[in-house]
């Protein structure tokens, strides 16, 4: 925080201020979005005719996030945003996922979506649409996946017809579009891949547009509505109250997005964003999971707990808090990628944000899935019943490994375009960053009786397993590196949750923390039992595709 808030664009930013946002974030997400999470849940959006409602409160519980200006926190200040860190950002909005995923998505497709425009639309169009967004007055939605064209969007058939007067004409069905109708904001901005008659096959072809909801006037009042309707609302698994459409576009007016045939890069300036917040809502949800499981410890009683007297609550129980400390250490390092993806931003430092961005998509995501549930264990039977809000929390993790790009396809990312595109460069880098962590880590162990040594011996043997499973990668045949590429972000983001706790730990000794005792039993609990978990998968990794090619494909269905 010390290097971000000495960079001059965050001259006007300090340690109180944060505070206040910080607190202000906490009051605002318990007790305006919070209440209406279940009311979500239980009531999803509903299609009326051509136009979407959204669940009970909704609407109010966001023209309250509106009015109090969270949309822009993060935002550039020339933009009209207050221009607070990145890292803000990641903090406050795990809050308001934590209070309601489903509703939180809006916000977070409308600053990705924005962000988009600002990057590479029209001065014209930036003039437009951005002010409002900015305040979140209106929305942003991505309009991507077709039936046929999902993870691959190469096979995108919706089509653009050059109109001669700088508009273009939008005609087909995109699916899976996460609030692509609602009545929290008076328009939607809508951003299209499509593609033009005479453009090239495969991705190479596809343009991205601009198609507003309603359209905007010279003097900046809303117009006639544009020849594009929600169809369809998915049933999902989780997150009922985000209403995830099916768009009929009939020939609707929109505008280009930067070049022609560069869709996908300009679409690409929106994901990326989008998969850090994914990777901040696991956290999010895998904390509401884990603060209601603790709550349920602390109030349920059963047995008698080794060395409690009869009536003691579970919480006593071994295997309870071992369960508890499990979900509790591993969010913090999930935590502290984030942190650190966003950290990256702020200071500039795009090879070590792109570097991070699919570890902390995946990562947050898988653990957040994996958190849920063991808060669904925590709560026994009463988490498989809908009472206790458990079940709703592991319905509402599952689709954040799925979208924004499957968890999958973050593993080929980082191994395909971020280590092996640059010879492992960045990587070394970080390699060097955690060497440096160990350091700080011996030279701090038993300042204020706080022991680092088993975090040392681990955060050392995670270090030369990260290196050694780098140089596989790096040497490895395409099919050998695909077939590991999970495992290899998995033992990447093992390795290094554990480490940035560490440092955490270290600076926060050194600092004369009162927490850092706490701290130092986290990180000593994550040594012990997630870092070790890297090494685990070398073997696996050493085989390449070995043994996941082996089995006949055409014998999968055998008992």
């Amino acid at each position: 925080m010390d290097k971000i808030l000495a960079m001059p664009e965050f001259a006007e930013t300090n340690d109180e201020l944060i505070g206040d946002v910080l607190n202000g974030a906490a009051v605002f997400a318990r007790d305006v979005v919070a209440p209406t999470n279940w009311a979500g849940d239980q009531n999803p959006a509903q299609l009326n005719g051509k136009d979407v409602t959204a669940s009970p409160g909704f609407k109010e519980a966001y023209q309250a996030f509106v009015e109090s200006g969270w949309q822009s926190l993060a935002m550039k200040p020339e933009i009209g945003g207050m221009g607070l860190p990145s890292v803000v950002s990641v903090a406050t909005n795990e809050m308001i996922y934590a209070a309601n995923m489903a509703l939180g998505l809006c916000p977070m497709l409308t600053s990705s979506a924005t962000k988009a425009i600002e990057a590479h639309a029209s001065d014209a169009l930036k003039d437009m649409y951005i002010p409002k967004m900015v305040t979140g007055e209106w929305t942003g939605a991505m309009c991507l996946t077709e039936p046929q064209a999902g993870s691959d969007l190469g096979p995108v058939r919706t089509k653009a017809e050059d109109n001669g007067d700088g508009t273009y004409s939008i005609t087909g069905q995109k699916i899976y579009i996460t609030w692509g109708d609602h009545d929290c904001a008076d328009n939607i901005i809508h951003l299209v891949l499509a593609r033009l008659p005479d453009s090239p096959e495969g991705s190479r072809g596809i343009s991205l547009f601009i198609c507003p909801k309603n359209f905007v006037n010279e003097d900046g009042s809303l117009g006639e509505r544009n020849d594009f309707y929600p169809i369809g609302l998915e049933h999902k698994l989780g997150i009922h109250g985000s209403p995830t459409c099916v768009m009929e576009f009939n020939k609707a007016k929109g505008w280009l997005v930067g070049d022609v045939n560069r869709g996908l890069a300009c679409m690409f300036t929106m994901m990326n964003e989008a998969r850090l917040f994914v990777g901040v809502q696991g956290v999010a949800i895998g904390e509401r999971a884990y603060q209601a499981a603790l709550q349920y410890a602390h109030d349920r009683v059963q047995g008698t707990p080794p060395g409690q007297e009869k009536g003691a609550s579970i919480v006593h129980h071994p295997d309870v808090r071992r369960m508890l400390i499990d979900m509790k250490s591993r969010l913090m390092g999930a935590r502290a990628i984030a942190m650190a993806t966003a950290a990256a931003a702020d200071m500039g430092d795009h090879a070590r944000e792109g570097l991070l961005t699919p570890i902390t998509k995946s990562y947050g995501s898988d653990l957040g899935v994996d958190v849920a549930s063991i808060g669904v264990q925590v709560h026994g039977g009463m988490g498989f019943v809908e009472e206790t809000g458990a079940a709703q929390h592991l319905r509402d993790s599952r689709i954040a490994p799925i979208y924004e790009g499957t968890n999958g396809i973050q593993a080929i990312d980082l191994v395909g375009r971020k280590l092996r595109r640059d010879g492992g460069e960045e990587m070394r880098a970080l390699i060097s960053d955690l060497r440096e962590i160990e350091t700080l880590a011996r030279e701090s162990s038993g300042t204020g009786e706080a022991d680092l040594q088993v975090c040392v011996r681990a955060l050392s043997t995670g270090i030369e397993t990260l290196s050694t499973a780098t140089d596989i990668l790096l040497n490895a045949k395409e099919e050998d590196a695909l077939s590991v590429a999970t495992p290899y972000l998995t033992l990447c983001a093992n390795v290094l949750s554990g480490s940035l706790l560490i440092k955490a730990v270290a600076n926060g000794l050194t600092a004369g923390d009162a927490l850092s005792a706490n701290m130092a039993s986290l990180a000593r609990y994550h040594a012990l039992s997630v870092m070790p978990r890297a090494a685990a998968q070398l073997d696996f990794i050493r085989a390449g595709a070995e043994y996941v090619f082996e089995f006949p494909v055409g014998q999968l269905a055998d008992l």
